[in-house]
């Protein structure tokens, strides 16, 4: 296992615990996103670094019951954390790297993912992944439930030059991923960016 693995399950494993406590009314902001995604009955949805799974119930919801739902993720105590909220009954939960997926190519019609892109050891290689699993014209959501202003104050930190989910930054490591960039907010209360699958 990789320093870049291990350092983002270390960082995860000692928050898994309160992590929806800490963070209890993002809920509408999940399904608001969720629903940009445009997916439909039967669909088959990936959320990627799904953390204590709190997209799967609007992903499921989205999916309906013939619809396929799997959250993905490399922290142990956080998949626990999903359980124990009952989430699992939303969706299948996989202990996986979104840089290796378990999964053939073109498996998925969309991916969601929520606080992602800055723990990704390599970006544009897990976005090709990312990529690799989902079909041709499906979606990518790279989602957070406040922007990066206010993410980045309520981190006491500021926004610097190099921050990956900046449009300028973004749009051209997902075009070199295979991904076209379809719309990009990033405003107090949410950071989304909607993406296409290039052929």
């Amino acid at each position: 296992m990789s320093d870049d693995i291990t350092h983002v399950q270390e960082f995860f494993a000692a928050r898994a615990a309160d992590w929806d406590s800490r963070f209890p009314d993002d809920g509408p902001a999940y399904a608001a996103a969720v629903a940009e995604l445009g997916l439909g009955d039967g669909d088959r949805v990936l959320d990627a670094g799904c953390g204590t799974g709190r997209a799967l119930p609007p992903l499921r919801a989205a999916v309906g019951v013939s619809g396929v739902v799997v959250g993905a993720d490399v922290t142990p105590a956080m998949l626990e954390a999903a359980v124990r909220a009952g989430r699992d009954r939303e969706g299948r939960l996989l202990l996986a790297d979104v840089g290796a997926l378990p999964f053939r190519t073109e498996s998925f019609d969309a991916v969601f993912a929520a606080g992602l892109v800055a723990h990704l050891p390599r970006p544009a290689e897990n976005l090709r992944e990312l990529r690799r699993v989902v079909r041709s014209g499906g979606t990518l959501a790279l989602f957070h439930p406040i922007g990066r202003a206010a993410l980045a104050a309520r981190q006491g930190r500021r926004i610097t030059p190099d921050d990956l989910r900046a449009e300028d930054r973004l749009r051209p490591l997902l075009a070199g991923s295979g991904w076209r960039m379809t719309s990009y907010v990033d405003e107090d209360a949410r950071f989304l960016a909607l993406a296409v699958r290039e052929d």
